[in-house]
Protein backbone atom coordinates (compact mmCIF):
# COMPACT_ATOMS: atom_id res chain seq x y z
CA UNK A 1 0.00 0.00 0.00
CA UNK A 2 1.20 3.34 -1.03
CA UNK A 3 1.12 6.54 1.25
CA UNK A 4 -0.82 8.45 -1.54
CA UNK A 5 -3.69 10.35 -0.62
CA UNK A 6 -6.79 8.47 -1.25
CA UNK A 7 -9.85 11.21 -3.02
CA UNK A 8 -13.29 10.89 -1.50
CA UNK A 9 -14.12 9.74 -5.22
CA UNK A 10 -12.05 6.63 -4.96
CA UNK A 11 -13.33 6.03 -1.71
CA UNK A 12 -16.77 6.27 -2.66
CA UNK A 13 -15.83 4.15 -6.21
CA UNK A 14 -14.19 1.23 -3.52
CA UNK A 15 -17.19 0.94 -1.38
CA UNK A 16 -19.31 0.49 -4.48
CA UNK A 17 -17.04 -1.99 -5.97
CA UNK A 18 -16.77 -3.61 -2.39
CA UNK A 19 -20.59 -3.87 -2.75
CA UNK A 20 -20.63 -5.01 -6.23
CA UNK A 21 -22.73 -2.02 -7.40
CA UNK A 22 -22.02 -0.17 -10.97
CA UNK A 23 -19.88 3.02 -10.33
CA UNK A 24 -22.93 5.10 -11.92
CA UNK A 25 -25.53 2.50 -10.19
CA UNK A 26 -28.57 4.62 -8.24
CA UNK A 27 -26.99 2.91 -4.99
CA UNK A 28 -23.22 3.91 -5.32
CA UNK A 29 -24.74 7.72 -6.81
CA UNK A 30 -26.19 7.96 -3.37
CA UNK A 31 -23.04 6.93 -1.72
CA UNK A 32 -20.70 9.53 -3.52
CA UNK A 33 -23.35 12.41 -2.92
CA UNK A 34 -23.28 11.21 0.93
CA UNK A 35 -19.39 10.71 1.38
CA UNK A 36 -19.54 14.61 -0.32
CA UNK A 37 -21.90 16.14 1.97
CA UNK A 38 -21.30 14.45 5.10
CA UNK A 39 -18.58 15.73 7.73
CA UNK A 40 -19.09 12.55 9.99
CA UNK A 41 -17.99 10.33 6.96
CA UNK A 42 -15.22 12.84 5.76
CA UNK A 43 -13.82 12.79 9.45
CA UNK A 44 -13.95 9.28 9.95
CA UNK A 45 -11.75 8.31 6.56
CA UNK A 46 -9.35 11.36 7.77
CA UNK A 47 -9.21 9.52 11.14
CA UNK A 48 -8.22 6.23 9.35
CA UNK A 49 -5.85 7.84 6.91
CA UNK A 50 -4.03 9.61 9.81
CA UNK A 51 -3.87 6.27 11.42
CA UNK A 52 -2.36 4.60 8.64
CA UNK A 53 0.11 7.45 8.38
CA UNK A 54 0.92 7.48 11.70
CA UNK A 55 2.02 3.56 11.44
CA UNK A 56 4.32 4.41 8.54
CA UNK A 57 5.80 6.89 9.46
CA UNK A 58 6.75 5.13 12.81
CA UNK A 59 7.13 1.76 11.59
CA UNK A 60 5.48 0.08 14.42
CA UNK A 61 4.63 -3.49 14.12
CA UNK A 62 1.03 -4.67 16.38
CA UNK A 63 0.35 -7.98 18.11
CA UNK A 64 -2.36 -9.19 16.45
CA UNK A 65 -4.50 -8.33 19.78
CA UNK A 66 -3.74 -4.99 19.63
CA UNK A 67 -4.56 -4.82 15.55
CA UNK A 68 -7.55 -6.62 16.09
CA UNK A 69 -8.78 -3.89 18.73
CA UNK A 70 -7.50 -1.57 16.18
CA UNK A 71 -9.79 -2.48 13.90
CA UNK A 72 -12.75 -2.75 16.15
CA UNK A 73 -12.56 0.78 17.08
CA UNK A 74 -11.69 2.18 13.23
CA UNK A 75 -14.94 -0.31 12.74
CA UNK A 76 -12.71 -1.98 9.89
CA UNK A 77 -13.18 -5.64 11.93
CA UNK A 78 -13.40 -8.28 9.07
CA UNK A 79 -11.53 -6.19 6.42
Amino acid sequence: MNSQKVTCKEVADHICESLGEELNSQRCLAIKKHLNSCSDCQNYFTSIEKTIDFYKKYNLELSKESHDKLMDLLELAGE
